[in-house]
This record gives C-alpha cells, sequence and structure tokens, in this order.
C-alpha cells in the first residue's frame, strides 16, 4: 500500500483513539518483536521508520552466524524502510498514555521486499495459492502454561500459586475449576484482547499443571498469524502483571506435556467460496488428498520451522508425559495420535489439522510452511498414505528427533526452498545452526550430575 493511501487511515485511527505515541513492530525469525518507539506526530508527518536488514540473521540469544554460514549475506547491514498495514493496528491496552502497535512489513530503499521477513514468507506462499484461485482459511489453537516467576535460569520452573493459594499438583485436563483459579489473569487478557479487536474463541485447561490453550476463530492466515504473535506479547504482559510468567517454550517443565500450535486448514474457491475440501457428494475432495499428500512428503523437512528450538524436540518424544504430541506423519479422522488430523465436520467444514508445530514456534513461519507443503501437494497432486484407523504411536517416531537432523533436512529440500525463498531458507538454516552451537557450549547440569565424579 502505498503512503497517499494508508496515511489517512492511520491519521483517522489515530484521532478517534487520541494516540500520542507509536509501537512500530517487526517480527524477527524466531517470532521476537523488533522496531522503534515513536512519537505519533513524528510517526505520522517524519516518513517511515527504518531498520537494519541484519535483524533477520539474528539468533534467539542475539549473537549472529559465523561468517562463512552467510556468505549469501550483504555485509553491509542494509536500510530497510517499515512500512504499516493498516489492517494491523491495534491499542496497547496496558500503557498509560494512549499507544498504538502496529505490525509492519519491510522494504528496501529500492522498493524491494525483505525475503527474509518472516511476514512476507507468508503473504510469498499465499499468493501462489492467490494465483490458483483458492483462498487458504486458518484456524490456530496455541497451548501455554503459566508459571511461578522464575529469575535465576538454573532452577526448574514450577506451577504457579491460584486464587486458592495452592499449586496444582495433578492433571486436570478441561477443569473448569482449574482455569478459574487464576480468574483475575484471564479476566484481563480478555478485556485486553477484546481492546484490541483479537478474534479469540474457547480457553481451556490442557493436560499439564498450570497449562492452557486458546483457540482462535477460523480466517485469513496473514490476519490470525498477527493475531497469534499479539497474544503472545498480550499473555506475556498480562501474567507479568499478576505476579507470574506465561511461556510458549515447547517443553519448559519435565514431566509434563509440551505446548503446540495446532493449525486447522481448509481451501476455498475464491470465486464462490465453496470449500474445494469437500466434493459434490460432501465427502473428501481430490483436493483435500493431494493436500494431505503434499504434507506427508514434506513436513518433515520443513520442522525446522514447526519446531525450531533444541527445546522444541523434547516435546516430541514419545514418552508417558508428552501428551498427545505427534510423532508421525500420518493422518486419520478425529484420531489424536496422528501429526494429521481430520475432525468430523459437515462438508463446508472439511479441514486438516496439522498437530506438528510447537507454541515457540513463529506463526508466520508455521502458517507459510504448512501451506507449502500442501500447496506442492496440490500441484504434483500426490496421494497420501491411507488412513490410520487406530493409534499410529506403535508404528514409532517418523520425525527428526532434533534440531540438527531436521535442519539437514530442509537443506535438502530444493521444492520448499523454491517456494519459501532461496535466500531466507539459507538466512534461516544459518541463524538455527548458530544457535545449536551455541547450546552445545553450555554444560548442563545432568552432564555434572552423572558424569562429573564417574567417568
Amino acid at each position: 500500500m502505498s503512503n497517499r493511501q494508508e496515511q489517512p487511515l492511520l491519521n483517522d485511527w489515530f484521532q478517534n483513539h487520541g494516540i500520542t505515541e507509536v509501537e512500530c513492530l517487526v517480527s524477527d525469525l524466531t517470532g521476537i518483536l523488533k522496531g522503534k518507539i515513536m512519537p505519533a506526530g513524528k510517526y505520522l508527518n517524519g516518513g517511515r521508520p527504518r531498520l537494519p536488514d541484519s535483524i533477520f540473521i539474528q539468533t534467539v540469544t542475539g549473537g549472529y552466524p559465523d561468517d562463512e554460514d552467510i556468505r549469501f549475506w550483504n555485509p553491509a547491514e542494509r536500510d530497510m524502510e517499515l512500512v504499516p498495514d493498516p489492517q494491523a493496528v491495534f491499542l496497547v491496552p496496558w500503557a498509560e498514555d494512549p499507544t498504538a502497535q502496529i505490525i509492519h512489513d519491510c522494504f528496501y530503499l529500492t522498493g524491494e521486499p525483505v525475503e527474509l521477513a518472516p511476514r512476507y514468507v507468508l503473504k510469498r506462499v499465499l499468493e501462489l495459492y492467490v494465483a490458483r484461485g483458492w483462498t487458504p482459511v486458518i484456524a490456530p489453537e496455541v497451548e501455554f502454561y503459566l508459571v511461578k516467576t522464575n529469575t535465576d535460569s538454573d532452577y526448574p520452573l514450577e506451577p504457579p500459586i491460584g486464587r486458592t493459594g495452592r499449586q496444582e499438583s495433578s492433571r486436570q485436563s478441561f477443569s473448569i475449576d482449574a482455569v478459574n483459579e487464576f480468574d483475575p489473569l484471564f479476566e484481563e487478557m480478555y478485556d485486553y484482547c477484546e481492546a484490541m479487536n483479537l478474534d479469540l474463541d474457547t480457553l481451556i485447561h490442557e493436560e499439564g499443571a498450570g497449562q492452557m490453550e486458546v483457540n482462535f476463530q477460523h480466517g485469513d492466515p496473514l490476519r490470525l498469524a498477527d493475531q497469534v504473535v499479539m497474544f503472545k506479547r498480550t499473555l506475556r504482559e498480562t501474567a507479568l502483571r499478576h505476579g507470574m510468567y506465561a511461556t510458549f517454550m515447547a517443553k519448559p517443565m519435565a514431566g509434563e506435556p509440551g505446548s503446540s500450535m495446532h493449525i486447522h486448514q481448509s481451501l476455498l474457491d475464491a470465486k464462490d467460496g465453496h470449500n474445494v475440501f469437500a466434493d459434490g457428494d460432501g465427502q473428501p475432495s481430490k483436493l483435500f488428498h493431494h493436500f494431505l499428500g503434499g504434507l506427508q512428503r514434506y513436513l518433515p523437512a520443513v520442522m525446522p520451522l514447526l519446531a525450531p528450538n533444541v527445546n522444541s524436540y523434547r516435546r516430541l518424544m514419545r514418552t508417558e508425559t508428552s501428551g498427545s504430541a505427534p510423532v508421525n506423519v500420518e493422518w486419520g479422522m478425529d484420531n489424536r495420535t496422528v501429526g494429521l488430523r481430520v475432525p468430523v465436520s459437515p462438508p463446508e467444514a472439511t479441514r486438516v489439522e496439522n498437530r506438528l508445530a510447537g507454541a515457540d514456534a513463529n506463526p508466520y513461519l508455521v502458517m507459510a510452511a504448512s501451506l507449502a507443503c500442501g500447496y506442492l501437494g496440490l500441484l504434483g497432486r500426490l496421494e497420501p498414505r491411507p488412513p490410520m484407523a487406530g493409534s499410529a504411536w506403535s508404528s514409532g517416531n517418523k520425525l527428526p528427533d532434533d534440531i540438527g537432523p531436521a535442519l539437514d533436512l530442509l537443506h535438502d529440500c530444493q521444492p520448499l526452498a523454491d517456494i519459501l525463498g532461496e535466500r531466507f531458507t539459507h538466512s534461516y538454516l544459518a541463524v538455527k545452526r548458530a544457535e545449536h552451537r551455541a547450546y552445545f557450549q553450555v554444560i548442563s547440569s545432568w552432564e555434572r550430575e552423572h558424569l562429573l565424579l564417574r567417568v
């Protein structure tokens, strides 16, 4: 959108809400929000803010890949211009002064989009669907833990204290009373989300102690990714205001299930809006099966986007404490042991639920990766394996068991690099390999406990 088109929209919105300050936000590869804070007047009248493009090769620890891993990178750290999306403008409801938080797209000063930006990667994949006359529809489900504040990372996390003054000590899946333990927090969270127009649907207590799940209404993938990013920020802030942490780590506590980001996906005909995953008889269509075939073929190679951290793979181990985390890319009707669950639904709601992604993943990249796999299946008319009627866990782990092997699979999959972008894929691999090396420089308490005096 041109500056001429976006400016009146922002002027009116700022005036209606009395905005005095602006937070200019961009999601990096990890999902961390980077940007600038500016007075509203300067933001509207002083030109677009700029950031160096190197924020997209920064690791989660704030470091950078080794020079040999980013030989393709521009060492000058080019400036990029932040262009606001008028449909991604939100209030900061906890701020004392009226403040806006705006999600931006990134462009070089030449006008070219910054292909490493996660939001651009998702838009790039969505444009492939638009060109074919298809409209993807997404509904995310995001799990998280509430935990006691933890200022020393050497100590394990613990469940927080609820309004009864006690910690959870047992599994309380779907318990209303267990959710009500944190009523003041969730009431404020919902107030904030309503002020920001986030389309939250349901809140439930999940399997773990202090573990919850929020579901979002289905809709446009880009808008839902924006909302998940904003929800994460909002929940963390709300939890801090109530004396606890909210964490989206995939496996924050040993002995408790991990946290996922399930993605329900369907596909509409752009002309008449009907769900192309169902045929004229209301049965799953050929396009539905080809989409599934693409997921089965390519999801193992995009696991670094769905499970991006060393900790992510602790969730994907098949143990008695892993809950219903999938370890395969099988599919089945109403089957939670498979990675690709097809819920029972009327024909117009026919969809597939991708259960592989962790809550720690960047939502833009999760949606881009899953849709890219399905797109390759549609193009190649790939057929899925027969559905699993019973437990798929008995077949064993069919996914990479660590970030290293997962990165190797992504590196070797040229069709995905073609869709996600060659430069993005190489940059992402370099960043994640740098994080992996940094992790191995830390000696764990397990090593000190079992190896110090025994080997």
